[in-house]
């Protein structure tokens, strides 16, 4: 699998995956502003994969920082804030900017030069950490399943979401490891293609056998008796297990229940948010009409249609079977166990 995120020294290089499957394409970010256009324009997506990326664009903008030492805490909140701006909902990047801050807060004692690589050092360690979290994700997530399920997933929540390994895909990735998946379904998630354009694209490169399906036709799939669990992401969870995803995760929850099928939340403990009591108190970001109205640039409806176009859902904590974390699986009630 290729490489999401690296700093080379002088820039941060990220995988473009609004190009993805057609093109393997990498971009130079040379500065904050370049980063933060990154995650808006979902050039990198997946809640783990924003806030370590964010954090290196935090630790880059320390890096070329030239004014004075006097004027350095002014600027760190401001490139601060700018990355902080891009997505209100996954809940991972600013958990990343403020542990980002934390160190910052701990050195500034040190010299221009000498906290930019600090920071930089920081930002390298959390994307070490997203691997061995994710790994540790699949490995729990895997016992969940028997020898030949039949997984149902949407959006990506794999290798590239986060820093090469996964959530939701991550325990997909492990138990196909260990022979116990027979067959993924992935959803194509409209409006802008995730599942089919980067879940199929990464699943087949890994040679998991995955049929991909319209959002429309989960239900059906579930009610001829193909599908063994869903498994999705998250970008974050609230104190009661309440879970913003993907628009569309609702959806394949409500239908789950009725077909008995389980239903799993795979994602890090950095995406639960202690400090938001329900869903009902997670921000949703609303994207641009163009995303629903077109596809690939191309006019797929009337094009002065009224278009609403909410990125994400909320996934009641009572539809949901158990959320995978790299602690392990945590059941029922949340309220007590998160």
């Amino acid at each position: 699998m290729v490489k999401t995120v690296r700093f080379d020294g002088e820039h941060l290089i990220i995988l473009d995956q609004s190009k993805l499957p057609g093109e393997i394409s990498f971009e130079t970010c040379r500065t904050v502003e370049d980063v933060a256009e990154a995650i808006i324009r979902l050039k990198v997506r997946g809640a783990p994969l924003i806030g370590v990326t964010a954090s290196y664009g935090l630790a880059l903008g320390m890096i070329k920082y030239e004014g004075s030492e006097q004027e350095r805490d002014n600027y760190f909140q401001v490139i601060k804030n700018i990355l902080a701006s891009t997505r209100p909902t996954a809940v991972n990047l600013f958990w990343a900017l403020q542990r980002m801050e934390d160190v910052y807060k701990q050195s500034t004692n040190l010299s221009n030069p000498e906290l930019g690589q600090l920071l930089m050092a920081e930002a390298e360690q959390m994307f070490t950490d997203d691997i061995r979290i994710n790994e540790a994700i699949g490995e729990y997530g895997q016992e969940l399943l028997h020898k030949g399920s039949r997984v149902m997933t949407i959006c990506n929540a794999g290798a590239l979401a986060t820093c090469g390994y996964g959530t939701a895909l991550g325990v997909i990735r492990s138990a196909f490891k260990r022979g116990k998946i027979e067959q993924v379904w992935a959803c194509e998630t409209r409006p802008v293609l995730q599942g089919s354009r980067l879940t199929v694209w990464e699943l087949l490169q890994d040679r998991i056998p995955v049929t991909l399906i319209t959002d429309s036709m989960a239900g059906y799939t579930m009610k001829l008796g193909k599908v063994d669990a869903v498994i999705t992401g998250a970008d974050r969870i609230a104190a009661n297990g309440d879970t913003a995803n993907k628009i569309g995760t609702y959806t394949l929850a409500v239908l789950a229940r009725q077909h008995n099928i389980p239903f799993y939340v795979a994602a890090p403990l950095s995406t639960i948010d202690r400090e938001i009591a329900t869903g009902d108190l997670i921000p949703i970001e609303e994207r641009q009409a163009e995303e629903v109205r077109q596809i690939f640039g191309i006019n797929a409806t009337v094009p002065e249609v009224s278009v609403f176009n909410p990125a994400f859902d909320i996934t009641p904590h009572e539809l949901i079977d158990g959320i995978i974390t790299e602690r392990g699986i945590i059941k029922p009630p949340y309220l007590n166990q998160l």
